[in-house]
């Protein structure tokens, strides 16, 4: 009588983590390109890499997923500067991951805090830009998913 019901109870426990979708890998929603090497970033190892043609579209976070990252380039030096300042979000977010084309064709790609510990607010990416156009994706991943959140080209303004 007890193995009969330790056994529907495993079963039941079995069908309901089929039915939540917990036996399946979560997918990266990165495209991170091939990786040219670099004193400023690394790419980490899972996280897939393929063309750079295959570009996601930007995403918007969910509501309560919510984070606020602002990105700029600074003069004199040209530096790309990516600033993390918490939001509504901030408990679910595991990583944030740049990937910088540079316009002299060098690819650079950093997580904040180099994926090593989840961001706090005002943790910053500062990477070394070109003078020229510098095309700039930001990827967050929250709850297991990641949402290209930005895909900017920075120009640093003229005088």
């Amino acid at each position: 009588m007890k193995t009969a019901r330790i056994l529907i109870v495993l079963a039941g426990v079995v069908l309901c983590t089929f039915a939540a979708g917990c036996t399946s890998p979560t997918g990266v929603l990165m495209n991170s390109g091939t990786a040219t090497p670099s004193p400023q970033g690394t790419v980490s190892p899972d996280i897939p890499t393929s063309t750079p043609e295959a570009s996601l579209p930007v995403q918007t976070l969910p509501a309560e997923q919510y984070v606020d990252v602002q990105l700029t380039k600074e003069r004199p030096d040209y530096s790309i500067h990516l600033l993390y300042n918490g939001g509504k979000g901030e408990v679910s977010i595991q990583n944030i991951f740049l990937k910088a084309t540079l316009s002299d064709g060098q690819v650079i790609e950093q997580y904040m805090n180099d994926n090593q510990r989840q961001p706090r607010r005002g943790d910053e990416i500062i990477i070394k830009g070109t003078r020229g156009s510098d095309r700039v994706e930001v990827y967050v991943t929250s709850v297991g998913q990641s949402y290209k959140v930005l895909d900017k080209e920075l120009l640093v303004n003229r005088l």
